[in-house]
């Protein structure tokens, strides 16, 4: 029997290492009195059917490789970092290192997996080289909205226009529009209805697409039966009470799109792109109803000269020459159509007026790097809307 004095923090060595605690009688003579707590302690581990003795002996269940991704066996030759030991409960005591980690039978280590099943994962591919044909300048497309450099942008930034104007197609898609209308004015009002309203219809869709909107069938419809309402206005209350109906339908509209607008959900700044958008374009497709409007001699002068001018726009020529031909080709036209109306050597003022108004809707379509088919619909029908007032107010002031 030791003399040595009891004491109750003592620890004993992990089960592991196969220590295990002394049967509850052989403590009372090692330590020379009775342990009230060996007999609990004692009892609710075989109650628990988890002992120090079976935890030791007992095989540890191999894993299930086919249901699990392949992993290397992983043992521990120090203890992980921040282990301090703690008490008595099963962990080790401070400053002493866990034994080696029992590895699992070589089966389980060097069984492949089956084929089809869970498979290892492949190592890191390396980084790509940068491609030396692609421009530093340009990032990577990202989705968490990182800001990229446009074309109009990066032409700005290089000295370079951002300016492309359409081709001799679109021109001549306006030369053909242009002479349906001055052939329906010269046939009647309702002849001049059915180009009118293809005019409407494109102008809508292409001011919306220059302006980065699309698709935006909403406001292109919203645009477009506001034209439509135009006309059957001027329709309805004759030639005589045209400014009324123009302006009329036009503050109508105006409220109704700011109606619209104020229920959206959009974001600030996306509505009020969009008012902005909406705005432009009902305006543009009422105002071309002002050919409705004009006298059928004015729409013929004028449909004639804005067909020669985006004609002669299209030339290969640099920018203030071909303006300059543009306009003299349109006061040509002016006099040339003038000439078989009442209108006479006028009809080169009406003709250069919507010769500059067609000028001015030809550039507006050229802004900012625009696209194939802003080209094939704003490019189109813009230097068309556009001269609608001119030739309205000109018709009226040369007749």
């Amino acid at each position: 029997m030791s003399n040595e004095p009891y004491d109750p923090y003592q620890q004993y060595p992990h089960p592991q290492q196969q220590h295990q605690y002394p049967p509850p009688q052989q403590a009372e003579e090692a330590w020379g009195h009775q342990d009230p707590y060996a007999q609990q302690q004692y009892a609710t581990q075989q109650w628990e059917g988890q002992t120090w003795d079976t935890q030791v002996h007992a095989a540890p269940p191999v894993a299930d490789v086919t249901e699990t991704a392949y992993l290397p066996p992983q043992s521990y030759a120090e203890p992980p970092q921040g282990y301090s030991g703690v008490d008595h409960s099963g962990a080790y005591p401070a400053g002493q290192a866990p034994p080696a980690q029992q590895t699992p039978p070589p089966a389980a280590q060097q069984t492949p997996p089956p084929a089809g099943r869970h498979r290892a994962a492949p190592a890191p591919a390396a980084p790509a080289e940068p491609d030396p044909g692609v421009d530093p300048s340009y990032g990577p497309a990202t989705i968490t909205g990182n800001p990229r450099v446009t074309d109009a942008q990066r032409a700005r930034a290089e000295g370079r226009s951002p300016i492309i104007e359409p081709g001799m197609q679109p021109a001549l898609l306006t030369a053909v529009l242009g002479l349906l209308l001055a052939g329906g004015a010269a046939a009647g009002q309702y002849a001049l209805l059915v180009p009118l309203v293809i005019l409407q219809g494109v102008t809508a869709a292409g001011w919306f697409r220059l302006n980065g909107m699309w698709p935006a069938r909403q406001g292109i419809a919203l645009a477009f039966l506001g034209g439509v309402a135009a006309d059957v206005a001027l329709l309805a209350t004759g030639e005589g009470n045209a400014p009324a109906a123009i302006l009329g339908t036009l503050g109508v509209w105006v409220l109704l799109v700011l109606v619209l607008q104020l229920r959206s959900r959009a974001g600030a700044d996306e509505r009020m792109a969009g008012l902005m958008a909406t705005l432009a374009s009902s305006a543009l497709a009422i105002i071309a109803a002002g050919h409705l409007a004009a006298t059928h001699e004015a729409v013929t002068v004028g449909g004639v000269a804005v067909a020669v001018t985006v004609l002669a726009r299209a030339l290969p020529l640099p920018t203030p020459a071909s303006v300059v031909v543009a306009l003299l080709a349109a006061a040509g036209a002016g006099i040339a159509v003038g000439g078989a109306t009442d209108f006479g050597s006028k009809g080169a003022l009406l003709g250069l007026a919507a010769g500059v108004c067609a000028v001015i809707g030809h550039r507006v379509a050229s802004y900012d790097y625009p696209s194939r088919f802003v080209h094939f619909t704003a490019g189109v029908a813009l230097p068309l809307a556009a001269a609608a007032p001119a030739v309205y107010v000109m018709g009226r002031a040369l007749g």
